[in-house]
């Protein structure tokens, strides 16, 4: 075993403390401070709108969904089998994931000019900072407490691989849990990161492309949105995240 005798957030301590700098811990608080940059520039380029906040709020949601995707494959399975109490402490962080989801999906259909656009973005901001505080404070002490070093640097060292392969776009009806989540990484993958390429040549060219990349855009959304509703990426899903 490692880590303290008695829980202490992984925010307050070293990286040696923490496993390592590939321990899912390291790993896990260097996302969250890269998290926080965003939100930090997100908020900086909220007043101006435009398509500097519009490529702040991507870059943030890209972080966002690899990070929680590689969490739900990886981490809290392993938290699950570990932790007695794994699996009502994954859950409510699995609960802040779908809201989340849910909230990025009203963004991406609003614009800085709309009346309620500021409203959703701070409501997103409140549930990140909860997620956050909730694995730093609870979990991943927890977990440091009954896992040794080398078991938590190979869970961050899978957690990591699967982050870089996971879908960047929001999908609420997807399974928070395997089967379906791991069965739905390929196809949504595959079709996040299309959209993802889309994007940056859109602005690259400075918009000289929008109307078709917008179009190309909308039908990949389309295809996204039925593949969600495939019943086999459903399976596995609690009642509290199941939309």
């Amino acid at each position: 075993m490692t880590g303290p005798s008695s829980r202490l957030s992984i925010a307050d301590q070293t990286v040696e403390q923490l496993g390592g700098r590939w321990s899912i811990l390291a790993r896990q608080r260097a996302d969250h401070a890269r998290l926080a940059r965003l939100m930090e520039r997100t908020r900086a380029t909220e007043e101006a709108g435009g398509r500097e906040h519009t490529a702040a709020l991507r870059a943030l949601a890209r972080l966002v969904f690899t990070h929680a995707f590689a969490e739900e494959a990886v981490l809290f399975p392993a938290a699950r089998r570990a932790l007695p109490e794994g699996d009502p402490l994954t859950l409510v962080i699995e609960e802040d994931h779908q809201q989340v989801d849910e909230l990025v999906a009203q963004l991406d259909r609003s614009s800085s000019t709309d009346p309620g656009h500021g409203a959703l973005l701070h409501r997103t901001f409140d549930v990140l900072d909860h997620d956050v505080r909730t694995e730093e404070d609870e979990l991943l002490p927890r977990l440091q407490q009954v896992l040794t070093r080398r078991r938590l640097q190979a869970v961050g060292l899978q957690w990591e691989v699967v982050r870089r392969i996971s879908p960047t776009r929001a999908h609420p009806v997807v399974s928070r849990r395997p089967p379906g989540q791991t069965l739905s990484a390929l196809p949504l993958t595959v079709l996040d990161r299309v959209r993802d390429g889309l994007q940056q040549l859109d602005e690259l060219t400075r918009g000289r492309l929008t109307p078709a990349v917008s179009a190309v855009d909308r039908a990949l959304s389309g295809t996204a949105g039925a593949v969600e509703r495939w019943p086999l990426l459903q399976r596995g899903e609690r009642p509290e995240t199941s939309r």
